[in-house]
């Protein structure tokens, strides 16, 4: 075993070595949000609840070198569901009134390009609970042999909730026990959507009719409230029933003014009568009143089904249904066809033929088609037949068949259609039938036009000459299998053959089928065509953009590829350097486009490639220098911070020098730090290395000093070489309390002395706890509010508190924080992953404007994570009393009591005699296993950089 970990440890060294700090991506995802519970439901998943409509914020917290880029994505419940198609890419998730169904896995995907990308996964649960639905239906049935009707109701409540809501069924004011009632029964049906229980009356009695209430629980989860309806069940029960004042089926002309009623002719309670529309939505000119729709000078656009439905929760709803057609009509074609028995493609006499007409009209089968020969009403008759709707024909087509035509048959036939006793104007189409006037069409390209050449972006013309009479319109479409045409549309109509297409791309390149159409000329076989549609574009080039990076001296070698080009064939390509053409054999365009040459001070600049087929210019660039990369921040530092004297602290920046060897030698670099708040710089500087060139992997840092508490600041970096300064970049950098370590006290920290058990005040805070005694109390303090003595009853004896007099108001936040604790440094429980601790306190909250005392648990770990353990709010009584919590935290914590400021100055909090014990919180306290604060023998203090080793092996 040994020579397993001495051969290992050869093989890794060497790589760790040569990656320096440079450190794969970690993830920790942890809430800010309004959650109602984080809990681990397991060892792989973790589950944020929170209430329908609260903000959802998620943080991941990332760890490696260089930062990791971090993305958020979701699937809709379980892993196997696709990602969605949008991702976040931030550090902070959030999402504003969350709605039920953005429920789900979410997942933090952190990755710096080192080693493997890191994946953490939350399951967020919405909690929810609408307000149930009580239904309530009637049956009645014979009992054979006793002669009487036996009446059934069914009382049905239904609510979606998260979790499964709890139904509890009340008659007026009493809980209904299906034990102790035999007249009722209470279930659960099958098949039901939603969550629903059932209340069965059985051969209703007297007192069944009354009130009757569903009140559903999810037992206050995330603070949601019970809901509750109630109904009112008399012998006067009865489900709606309604009564139409027109038709199911309404034909009307435009501009008119529709009344729709729907009258109510039974149902108790009165029910609600609503109407709605499919498809669509009611026309926004639409007045409902009671039972009534009115629609003011109705149009096309407002036909559909109206629905009106009457609810009383008694049965089922009442519904009915009205067709509102508003006539319309438009598209008034016809065709000739010649005798279809003998394949004939012109008129001829002794053979058959056929006119037929069609109009798009609505409704279609109220159409009257009236036919006149030379302006005459045409009547059947042996030779002239008229079908009303010909079943040959798209229906509502109408059709004039002319047998065995003779010369008199020629002449001009008018096909004209109409709606009936209606304001719609009519159609009218004339058709001239002679020998002469009727001829197939002839369909043709004109010279040049079988392929049509157009550059990307411009505008082309396809053209499909037709010939005929009549000349019938021609329809074109994509040649290519199911490929619609530019304008989305499968097929274009076009009535002089020409299809015009304007900002064309490259996709649109293709054949294009022109064919006449069946409809206004003679309805024989199409004649059909091909256009080819030829997209020229310039050359597509890779790199289209490169940033080179070099050192003085060395040879640099520029390449631009042509990936593809139409026409395929470049003529010409050319070097420039910083927009000036170089002076240089002109390249040949079939060989590949290299420039090769030696970097100098002088020719560093943006360098370019212009390749050019004749139709367009295409570029490649190249950003050339010796120009240093930028720095990579190094964010993992442990304790950056330390306080100075007065209100200033300082704070340790380290970086790592991307490539460092890629270019010329950096030998400083330049520090510029400005002020978050007031956008001063207060400090710029150069840092010089001293002879201390940059390794790949390897930290430098720079201490800086006198930074004002607790104010944040932007961090700029820029590498300097002999050539010039390099890549800028920059960072924030926030004030935190540094760590703190535990120093020898008494076991129960009652804050006796002045150093108060390592405690301290965060200083990003609103203000400060006070430490105080009987002794040291202000005789003008506020009345009515705060601790008379400790919570001992001394007045020599000290406790910590909050004064809330001005100049406070309300939400100010007071934090007080424990010292550091490596609870890793303990073994857990067997068969548990955590050392479970017992914090235990006495709190004193007196005053009529009380505000709220928490207990916060931060973990560090990536990061601080603050987690409420506790919390209570308003006045809690004139005595001091005790709390015990338990906590199992995840790694090296701190217990940070944060007293908030109530409405005015009787709000003063008082804490006393704090204790953290080793174990679960019990009924007695055992002294032995006590760790907080001061000198007890579970922990110990820890060497700064021990406990900075542990903190680096936990994470």
């Amino acid at each position: 075993m040994e020579l397993f970990w001495i051969l290992l440890f050869s093989i890794i060294y060497p790589y760790a070595r040569g990656q320096g700090v440079y450190a794969p991506a970690n993830a920790q995802i942890v809430h800010s949000g309004q959650a109602c519970v984080v809990k681990e439901d397991n060892i792989s998943e973790r589950i944020y609840t929170i209430r329908e409509g609260d903000m959802l914020v998620l943080q991941c917290l990332v760890k490696g070198h260089p930062r990791p880029q971090v993305r958020w994505t979701k699937t809709a419940g379980s892993a196997s569901d696709k990602f969605q198609e949008t991702s976040i890419y931030n550090e902070t998730l959030r999402i504003e009134g969350i709605q039920r169904v953005q429920g789900g896995r979410y997942y933090c995907k952190a990755d710096n390009g080192v080693g493997v990308a890191a994946i953490k996964s939350i399951r967020v649960d919405v909690q929810y609970l609408d307000k149930p639905v009580l239904t309530v239906h009637q049956t009645i049935s014979d009992v054979r042999g006793s002669y009487y009707q036996e009446k059934t109701v069914f009382l049905r409540c239904t609510v979606n909730s998260n979790p499964p809501a709890r139904f509890i069924w009340k008659r007026g004011n009493t809980p209904i026990e299906q034990s102790k009632d035999n007249g009722v029964d209470i279930y659960e049906p099958l098949y039901t959507q939603g969550e629903t229980k059932v209340l069965k009356l059985k051969n209703l009695r007297p007192k069944d009719f009354a009130d009757y209430t569903c009140q559903v629980s999810v037992r206050n989860v995330c603070e949601i409230q019970d809901s509750s309806v109630t109904f009112r069940l008399t012998n006067a029960t009865t489900p709606p029933a309604l009564r139409l004042s027109v038709n199911e089926t309404l034909v009307v002309d435009p501009g008119k003014d529709v009344t729709l009623t729907c009258e109510v002719t039974a149902g108790f309670p009165a029910p609600n009568v609503t109407w709605s529309r499919y498809p669509g939505l009611l026309p926004l000119s639409a007045i409902v009143r009671g039972g009534s729709l009115m629609l003011r000078s109705v149009t096309p656009a407002d036909s559909g089904f109206y629905n009106c439905t009457a609810v009383n929760n008694v049965g089922n709803p009442a519904k009915r249904n009205v067709n509102l057609l508003v006539r319309s009509m438009s598209n008034l074609t016809f065709q000739i066809t010649p005798d279809s028995n003998k394949d004939s493609e012109s008129i001829q006499m002794g053979r058959d033929l056929k006119l037929s007409c069609h109009v798009d009209a609505q409704p279609q089968d109220k159409v009257n088609y009236t036919w006149y020969k030379n302006g005459s009403p045409v009547y059947n008759s042996d030779s002239l037949f008229v079908l009303r709707s010909d079943p040959d024909m798209v229906p509502g087509t109408s059709s004039l068949e002319i047998v065995d035509m003779k010369f008199r048959d020629l002449a001009t036939y008018s096909c004209v259609a109409n709606f009936p006793a209606s304001s719609v104007p009519e159609l009218r189409v004339d058709v001239n039938i002679t020998q002469s006037s009727v001829t197939p069409p002839v369909l043709s390209i004109p010279p040049g036009g079988t392929a049509v050449s157009v550059r990307e972006r411009g505008n082309a013309e396809l053209v499909c000459l037709v010939d005929g009479k009549p000349r019938p319109p021609v329809l074109w479409s994509r040649a290519d299998k199911d490929q619609a045409m530019p304008s989305g549309q499968m097929v274009v109509e076009t009535r002089d053959g020409r299809l015009r297409l304007t900002n064309v791309t490259r996709d649109m390149s293709g054949p294009y089928r022109c064919q006449t159409a069946p409809y206004n000329g003679l309805n024989i076989k199409r004649r059909e065509l091909q256009v080819q549609l030829v997209v020229q574009y310039a050359p597509l080039l890779d790199p289209v953009f490169q940033d080179v990076r070099s050192r003085s001296g060395q040879t640099v070698v520029l390449r631009c590829l042509v990936l593809k080009s139409n026409p395929p064939r470049v003529v010409g390509a050319r070097w420039f350097r910083n927009g000036e053409p170089l002076r240089m054999p002109t390249p040949d365009p079939q060989e590949a486009l290299q420039l090769r040459f030696k970097l100098e001070n002088t020719n560093n600049g943006s360098y370019e490639c212009r390749v050019t087929n004749g139709v367009g210019t295409s570029t490649c660039t190249f950003n050339v220098s010796a120009r240093a990369y930028n720095a990579e921040f190094y964010y993992d530092t442990p304790n950056p911070i330390r306080v100075q004297k007065g209100i200033n602290y300082s704070y340790n920046l380290q970086w790592t020098q991307r490539d460092p060897e890629a270019t010329d030698r950096i030998w400083g670099y330049w520090i510029n730090v400005r002020s978050i708040s007031s956008k001063e710089i207060v400090m710029s500087k150069q840092f010089d290395l001293k002879g201390n060139d940059p390794v790949k992997g390897v930290l430098i840092s720079y201490l800086l000093t006198d930074l004002r508490i607790p104010l944040s600041y932007e961090v700029g970096l820029s590498p300097i070489t002999t050539y010039s300064s390099g890549d800028y970049i920059s960072r924030i950098i926030q004030y935190s309390e540094p760590y703190t370590y535990q120093r020898p006290s008494e076991n129960v920290c009652g804050f006796s002395d002045e150093r108060i058990c390592g405690f301290t005040q965060d200083r990003s805070d609103t203000f400060d706890w006070t430490r105080q005694n009987h002794l040291s109390q202000n005789p003008k303090r506020s009345p009515n509010t705060g601790p008379d003595t400790d919570r001992s009853g001394s007045k020599e004896g000290y406790y910590m508190y909050i004064e809330t007099s001005r100049p406070r108001v309300q939400g100010d936040k007071a934090r007080l924080m424990s010292p550091l604790f490596n609870a890793s440094s303990d073994k857990a429980p067997k068969g548990s992953g955590r050392v479970p601790f017992c914090v235990s306190f006495y709190y004193h909250m007196k005053g009529k404007h009380i505000g709220s005392l928490n207990v916060l648990l931060r973990v560090k770990s990536i990061a601080s994570v603050d987690t409420v353990a506790w919390a209570k709010s308003g006045p809690q009584g004139p005595d001091w009393k005790r709390a015990s919590i338990d906590i199992n935290p995840s790694g090296p914590f701190q217990i940070v009591f944060e007293g908030i400021r109530g409405p005015s100055f009787e709000g003063d909090i008082a804490i006393d005699d704090v204790s953290v014990t080793k174990g679960k919180c019990k009924q007695v306290s055992n002294v032995s296993n006590t760790v907080l604060i001061g000198g007890g023998s579970a922990l110990r203090p820890l060497p700064f950089f021990l406990c900075s080793y542990l903190l680096l092996l936990y994470r």
